[in-house]
């Protein structure tokens, strides 16, 4: 074999390799999104339950702070780990593209919710703050709900193209 033969091979395998890398990652990301998101899940469940209950304001606001937490973590990620490259115009992928500019505006209303429910409490201390609390989580889990919907079919999406790279294009 000559040595031309030998560095287009060694090529080709580190082509490979990077390949496998990229994908190792997206499925991890997708893996630690999906983790990020049943924490937030869990968490709006527990603060909700505080409303039939009389739980002490200390109690609720420590937990709503937990709760915001998770929530802007979860909502950077996806931002950050996910949605950016493809905001970007650096998805090359055609069918990836085409679900997400479809979903990407419902996931992006969410992310506007999001933000506005965590500057609303983020510095919630006393009683008279959290009033109207109970609603707010209501319109966080209709915001939740439209956009795991949303965000499932591009992750999906995702998934399957690494799954089959031919679908590359």
């Amino acid at each position: 074999m000559s040595e031309s033969q030998i560095d287009k091979i060694a090529q080709i395998a580190e082509r490979i390799s990077a390949e496998e890398n990229r994908r190792t990652r997206q499925t991890h990301t997708i893996n630690s999104l999906l983790q990020e998101r049943q924490q937030v899940l869990v968490l709006m469940c527990e603060l909700g339950e505080f409303e039939s209950n009389e739980v002490p304001t200390d109690t609720v606001t420590h937990n709503l702070r937990k709760f915001n937490q998770q929530l802007v973590d979860y909502t950077a990620m996806g931002h950050f780990e996910i949605y950016e490259r493809i905001i970007d115009g650096k998805e090359r992928r055609g069918n990836i593209k085409l679900v997400a500019d479809r979903v990407y505006p419902k996931i992006s209303v969410s992310t506007e919710v999001f933000v506005d429910f965590n500057d609303k409490y983020e510095g919630a201390d006393e009683s008279d703050s959290l009033t109207n609390l109970h609603r707010d989580l209501s319109a966080i889990g209709e915001s939740m709900a439209e956009r795991i919907e949303a965000e499932d079919e591009l992750l999906r999406e995702i998934s399957d193209n690494l799954e089959s790279p031919s679908g590359d294009t």
